[in-house]
């Protein structure tokens, strides 16, 4: 396959549903798309109806373009991410990995314009979070959950509003920020910088007044990331962890117990906000965002020193912070579905604890009026524990 043949087998898959959010190809399937949440196989002409070895691998290649790094990676630790764009039509966010021996290929399709804050609905932290001057700020949650769009919109609120130097360090760049109010120099992993510890320590020397880290990987990594934090930066990073307590537990997990009281005054001091994120099957199609804030207050600060007990958990202190912008995914699951976002089947099925969502659910019900059970003529026993004559 040649170079066109592989835009036009992309660009077909594109075009072939609504909705869509990614491409794969992988062996012994048929191209497909997710659309709205969903992998659809896609039919062009001519026909694929299952992928070969060879097929997936000559787009994995198609798409590497000889770059040596990128091979090397894939050869040594079975996979590699890289950009790809059609001209005038879209970017994608590539990841090729091995799988029994075969290549897989994932494209995630990128947006082309920066959204914002008003535009994605985001909740009233995410202005506050860019008002933010220094401190380091953690936006978790697992891959594809739309941590990389709430990211984007909040420095477009920054762009917006401040005359500050913006440096991005990403794997690969996916939105690309115009200069308005601040200026912005977007860095790519492989093509600007080696790593994300040499690219935070090289953007150190370069006067940012934010930074963004893709990812967080390794513990060289969060100790750069608390450095500029502390040296009056603005860190924006990213983690694969699902909720605040588990973010915090994660940094502490990278270091070893003889660091573990100095991470954990370094984090009381700079940590600002930890925003995790969930994408739920939203009601009549598409997907909705839930989200879970925690702020800093003095009982967050203390239970980063000093760990959580009892009365003192962070569901607990997010759960008590709804006046300060806080809130547990299980508050905002409960906000969606009184909404009518979701059905009451999602919103028990993604809850983190189920009890809790139950009653939530329970209370609007009341308020609608509809019954909260599917029990009926229930009656009190009246004859119950009388003899009989």
């Amino acid at each position: 396959m040649r170079n066109q043949e592989i835009d036009h087998v992309l660009t077909s898959m594109l075009d072939s549903h609504q909705s869509v959010s990614d491409l794969n190809l992988t062996v012994g399937k048929p191209l497909q798309v997710e659309s709205f949440g969903e992998l659809v196989p896609v039919e062009i002409k001519p026909a694929l109806k299952t992928l070969t070895p060879f097929q997936t691998e000559i787009f994995a290649l198609n798409l590497i373009n000889n770059d040596r790094r990128l091979t090397e990676s894939l050869l040594t630790t079975g996979s590699c991410d890289l950009s790809h764009s059609l001209p005038g039509k879209a970017r994608f966010r590539v990841n090729v990995f091995s799988q029994s021996g075969n290549y897989s290929i994932v494209l995630r399709q990128l947006e082309t314009r920066v959204p914002t804050i008003r535009e994605l609905k985001l909740p009233q932290p995410f202005y506050d979070i860019a008002k933010e001057k220094n401190g380091i700020v953690f936006v978790t949650g697992a891959t594809g959950t739309g941590k990389t769009t709430s990211l984007a919109a909040m420095l477009e609120e920054i762009n917006k509003n401040k005359s500050v130097h913006v440096v991005t360090l990403e794997d690969p760049v996916e939105f690309v920020h115009t200069h308005k109010k601040a200026t912005f120099n977007q860095r790519e992993l492989g093509k600007d910088f080696d790593n994300f510890a040499n690219g935070l320590r090289a953007a150190l020397r370069q006067a940012p007044k934010v930074i963004l880290v893709g990812e967080i990987r390794d513990r060289e990594t969060v100790e750069i990331a608390l450095t500029a934090a502390e040296t009056g930066h603005l860190v924006l990073a990213t983690l694969h962890t699902v909720d605040a307590g588990q973010t915090i537990n994660r940094v502490l997990g990278m270091f070893g117990t003889e660091d573990e009281n100095q991470v954990r005054i370094r984090l009381a001091d700079t940590l600002r906000w930890i925003v995790c994120q969930r994408l739920l099957p939203k009601s009549g199609g598409g997907r909705v965002a839930a989200f879970e804030i925690l702020g800093t207050n003095l009982r967050v600060k203390d239970a980063v020193l000093n760990g959580e007990s009892e009365g003192k958990t962070f569901y607990e202190i997010m759960g008590a912070g709804t006046a300060f912008g806080m809130t547990t995914f299980d508050n905002y699951i409960v906000h969606l579905f009184e909404k009518g976002q979701i059905t009451e089947e999602t919103a028990l099925g993604y809850a983190s604890r189920k009890s809790i969502v139950g009653r939530g659910i329970d209370g609007v019900k009341n308020k609608r009026g509809e019954a909260t059970t599917d029990i009926d003529d229930l009656e009190i026993d009246l004859s119950y524990g009388k003899t009989r004559k």
